[in-house]
């Protein structure tokens, strides 16, 4: 069993905004999932949380139960919602997958990896505070700023952080916003169905 959660602020405020790429990069996941059926966001809470469960074909080629969530606490506080929904559903740390945005990548980018420090995201340092470890993985999706060809990015120089990723991309970074997601959610279909390395190999930002 996995448990795959998007982070991001409950609240039509939020919806838009560079901080709720977690909650869109999941909406797109389960809308597009073929394995999805009938399985809608269902409010859970106790758990704190949205979730939705499904069971995919995994790379073994058995159906293996996922359960996608969508934390109800706040971005700051997203490890209560996820040490209620790891306890209840008896999750390992190695089957949890967190999906959020990444002000130190390049709009558009993605990396995925496992473990790690939380850079800074308040959502993570949450997570590894409640969970205990930094031993999960993460989908990791570009807000930053480009600042030359490079895309080097120095988050240090956006003034003003968070009102930075609680603000809504620039028109003309709609476009590479719109692929990130639709990146982001085939990267977990293959993730799930060929295994991570070979969602890592296809996905990850060069």
């Amino acid at each position: 069993m996995k448990l795959i959660v998007g982070l991001g602020n409950p609240g039509e405020k939020y919806e838009g905004t560079r901080h709720n790429l977690g909650f869109d990069v999941v909406n797109q996941y389960l809308k597009n999932s073929k394995s999805a059926k009938e399985a809608v966001w269902t409010k859970k809470p106790k758990l704190k949380s949205e979730i939705a469960i499904i069971d995919p074909l995994v790379g073994s080629g058995h159906e293996e139960k996922v359960i996608l969530a969508k934390p109800m606490t706040f971005m700051n506080n997203s490890g209560r919602a996820v040490i209620f929904l790891i306890n209840y559903y008896k999750i390992k740390p190695e089957n949890l997958w967190i999906i959020y945005d990444e002000l130190d990548l390049p709009v558009g980018s993605m990396k995925i990896r496992f473990g790690g420090a939380a850079a800074g995201h308040h959502g993570v340092e949450s997570i590894i505070e409640h969970v205990g470890t930094d031993k999960f993985w993460r989908f990791r999706l570009g807000i930053g700023e480009s600042h030359n060809k490079e895309h080097v990015i120095a988050s240090q120089k956006i003034r003003g952080a968070a009102n930075y990723v609680l603000g809504k991309f620039k028109s003309q970074d709609q476009g590479k916003v719109r692929e990130l997601i639709k990146r982001a959610s085939n990267s977990l279909q293959m993730a799930l169905e060929k295994g991570i390395e070979s969602a890592m190999n296809r996905y990850n930002t060069r």
